[in-house]
């Protein structure tokens, strides 16, 4: 499929791209269900308390089991007892599994998010950036020429290392290349920008 073009100074042209990547099938239930595993995978599990079995401290039992007419009780760990344990408290991060995505589910839920950016036109294909640009200001000036508040901008090698000081303190602006995004940084962005050779990496990748 033909996909625009910008270069950095206006000029349109086009560009293929495999069908499979900018006009798949826009699958939302898997989409939904890859981006609810991805967030569920990145909550930190930290808090934990310690459960009966794991208080340090005697065994016996407080008092006779019957004819003192206080409730029957067996030793101060109970979590009834202040400094006993804690009855279905979280159990730390060790307790938690792990939600597995298998690889053909990530890869259709970017081809599905990268679509339905295409259908919206909120995907951006740029020439490789040629020339170092160095200040932020000259960065930003370039980006809101072409409307660009909020974005995933996708890089090849060459390309980032000739704008990363001036793209990489634009707030709302993430710079990554095509090992290092998820269908979360798609979602969370309003347009996605990839440069030509980084689009043609992606390719190679999902071919």
């Amino acid at each position: 499929m033909k996909i625009e073009k910008i270069s950095l100074d206006g000029k349109k042209s086009t560009i293929e791209v495999l069908d499979k990547i900018v006009s798949s099938k826009v699958n939302k239930k898997l989409v939904s269900g890859v981006i609810y595993k991805t967030n569920a995978n990145y909550k930190g599990r930290k808090a934990k308390t310690k459960q009966k079995n794991e208080i340090i401290g005697s065994t016996s039992k407080i008092y006779a089991q019957k004819g003192t007419g206080n409730a029957r009780h067996a030793s101060r760990k109970a979590p009834i007892f202040v400094g006993g344990g804690v009855a279905h408290g979280p159990k730390g991060e060790a307790s938690y599994k792990v939600r597995k995505i298998n690889k053909s589910e990530k890869k259709l839920s970017v081809t599905s998010l990268i679509t339905e950016k295409n259908n919206n036109k909120d995907l951006i294909i740029f020439s490789d950036f040629k020339d170092k640009i160095l200040k932020t200001k000259d960065m930003n000036n370039l980006l809101n020429k072409f409307n660009v508040q909020d974005a995933l901008v996708i890089l090849d090698k060459s390309s980032k290392e000739k704008i990363i000081r001036s793209i990489k303190n634009i707030p709302n602006i993430k710079v990554t290349d095509v090992n290092h995004f998820s269908s979360y940084d798609l979602i969370k962005f309003n347009k996605i920008i990839f440069t030509e050779t980084s689009m043609k990496e992606l390719e190679k990748k999902y071919a």
